[in-house]
C-alpha cells in the first residue's frame, strides 16, 4: 500500500519577534507557532492531499491572520482538489477570503500572504504558488524548482528580493490572482520540498540541494539541517518547510 509522509517544521528565526508563517498538511494546520523539532505525518495515498506553506507579508498588518485563513481554507477543501481547475478556484476563494476579512477590520487593511505547495494525487502531483514561496522536486540528479516566483527582475549581483508582484490579499481593494500551476507524474524516487523564503533567501539553492542529497534517506534529519542552515545564516525571517515523499 502506498502512503505519503510529510515532514514539517515552522520557526520564527532569529530576527522576527513572531511567526507569520502557516502550514497545512491534509487536515492538520500549524499557524503562527513554533515547532522545536520536525514533525512527521503519514497519510494513505488516495484522496487528494494538500501540503502548503503560507508566508504573511511582512511590514503590513495581519500577516499571520492572512496566512492562517489561507491554510485553514485549503485544509477544508483539500479532499476536493482533484484537478487544476479545482485548485485554481480554491486559491481564488482564499484570495477573496483574505480581502473579505481585511474589509471587516480596518486594522487588517492590506494584509496579505503568499502560498505555495502541492496536491498529491494517486498518480500525479499538482504544484502551485502565488507569491515567492517555493516548491521544488528533489531528485537523485538534483533540485528543480516547480514554482514560479512572483517577483520583479533582480538587480545585477542580487540573488534575492523581498518584493513580490502577486499575493493573496495585500491591496487596498480586491485584486484577482493568477496562480501558477504545474502537473507532473508522481514519482516514488523523488521528494518534494515546499518552503517560505525564510529558508531560500539565506540558504542558496545548491546548499539546499546538498543537504537533501546528504540526508536522502532521513527526512527528519534533512528538515532539521535545512532549518539549521537558515539559522546559521542569520535566521533573518520566519522559516517554514515541508518535505513530502511517497513510499510503499
Amino acid at each position: 500500500m502506498r502512503y505519503v509522509t510529510v515532514t514539517a517544521l515552522s520557526h520564527t528565526g532569529l530576527i522576527r519577534d513572531h511567526n507569520e508563517d502557516s502550514l497545512v498538511a491534509g487536515p492538520w494546520t500549524l499557524c503562527g507557532t513554533v515547532t522545536e523539532n520536525p514533525q512527521t505525518l503519514v497519510f494513505p495515498l488516495g484522496h487528494p492531499l494538500v501540503v502548503a506553506v503560507a508566508d504573511g507579508i511582512g511590514g503590513q498588518p495581519g500577516g499571520e491572520v492572512a496566512s492562517e485563513l489561507t491554510v485553514r481554507q485549503l485544509s477544508t477543501v483539500g479532499p476536493s482538489l482533484n484537478s487544476e481547475e479545482a485548485l485554481r478556484e480554491a486559491l481564488n476563494v482564499c484570495n477573496r477570503a483574505v480581502y473579505a476579512a481585511a474589509g471587516r477590520d480596518p486594522g487588517l487593511t492590506t494584509m496579505g500572504t503568499t502560498v505555495a505547495g502541492v496536491v498529491v494525487l494517486p498518480d500525479s502531483l499538482l504544484a502551485f504558488n502565488v507569491g515567492d514561496s517555493k516548491v521544488f522536486t528533489a531528485t537523485p540528479d538534483g533540485l528543480r524548482q516547480l514554482s514560479t516566483d512572483d517577483s520583479p527582475p533582480l538587480s545585477p549581483g542580487r540573488r534575492t528580493t523581498s518584493l513580490i508582484t502577486q499575493s493573496l490579499g495585500g491591496g487596498l481593494r480586491y485584486t484577482p490572482v493568477v496562480p501558477h500551476l504545474v502537473t507532473l507524474p508522481l514519482s516514488l524516487a523523488d521528494r518534494y520540498l515546499t518552503c517560505t523564503d525564510g529558508l531560500t533567501d539565506p540558504v542558496p539553492e545548491d546548499a539546499v540541494d546538498g543537504l537533501l542529497q546528504l540526508h536522502s534517506h532521513d527526512n527528519s534529519k534533512a528538515a532539521f539541517e535545512l532549518w539549521k542552515a537558515a539559522i546559521e545564516a542569520g535566521g533573518p525571517d520566519n522559516i517554514t518547510l515541508a518535505l513530502i515523499e511517497v513510499g510503499e
